[in-house]
């Protein structure tokens, strides 16, 4: 399961600045996707821990029996996905000089697949989006 970042970005007009500047600038796009990925990941574990969903609202409540199950666990009876850690924990990121994904790995992807289908947690709002857009421009270094 991966969740490609698409972030939209109004930099300033490269081709103005000089060619030695403009190459400067691109190369910190890998390293920049990356911290902007990273931003992308905290924002779902945080949203994620609060049992609220990318499209809006409350995640949709467990099963009595599992709920049950859950609270003899120790464990909240809200809904956040969070039981052993393992699924969200899985969550890494990979990025190249022009594109960035978060994904799950392993067991990990297909137990984060269903419950992204009944809670859907793995995307980001249009709010969200203009975050990571922000974290774009503020971690790219332009002098």
């Amino acid at each position: 399961m991966q969740l490609k970042l698409n972030v939209k970005s109004e930099p300033r007009d490269l081709a103005k600045l000089g060619r030695k500047k403009r190459k400067d600038i691109q190369a910190q796009y890998k390293e920049v996707l990356s911290k902007v990925a990273q931003v992308g990941v905290n924002i779902i574990l945080d949203r994620t821990a609060q049992g609220k969903g990318y499209k809006g609202g409350r995640f949709e409540k467990y099963t009595a029996k599992y709920a049950q199950e859950r609270a003899k666990a120790g464990r909240s009876k809200a809904p956040n996905l969070n039981f052993t850690g393992k699924m969200l924990g899985s969550m890494t990121t990979v990025s190249s000089p022009t594109k960035a994904f978060i994904f799950l790995r392993g067991e990990e992807a297909r137990k984060a697949s269903g419950n992204n289908k009944k809670r859907p947690f793995f995307g980001f709002s249009r709010r969200e989006n203009k975050r990571l857009a922000k974290a774009f421009e503020r971690f790219l270094v332009v002098e």
